[in-house]
């Protein structure tokens, strides 16, 4: 089971072009995360991490029946037509590379 879920996200802003050196387990939370918030906010077209910020970590344990084998956390902007806030990223990514959970909150 895919759970997908958003609610806003974390602190510095990276240079997009930094993404060619970001690990794919990365930029697939990223991708994800922006797909969920489009659905919400239409108007917010970029995530970028705070890569001094992000921590990604391997993981061995379960959400319900599915394995998750990587966690990202870290800081986040979510670009938008008015105002660009801080926030904090969350991450699950299944043993089979799938992002399970993307999660955001402003602080």
């Amino acid at each position: 089971m895919r759970l997908t879920f958003a609610v806003f996200a974390t602190s510095f802003v990276m240079s997009s072009s930094a993404f060619a050196q970001v690990p794919g387990e990365v930029e697939a939370c990223r991708l994800s995360g922006l797909a969920t918030i489009k659905k919400r906010s239409p108007s917010l077209d970029q995530i970028t991490f705070d890569m001094e910020s992000l921590a990604v970590s391997k993981a061995n344990t379960k959400v319900g029946d599915t394995p998750i084998k990587m966690v990202v956390m870290g800081d986040a902007y979510l670009q938008r037509d008015k105002t660009d806030k801080p926030n904090r990223f969350v991450c699950l990514l299944s043993d089979e590379g799938e992002v399970v959970l993307t999660f955001f909150t402003e602080q």
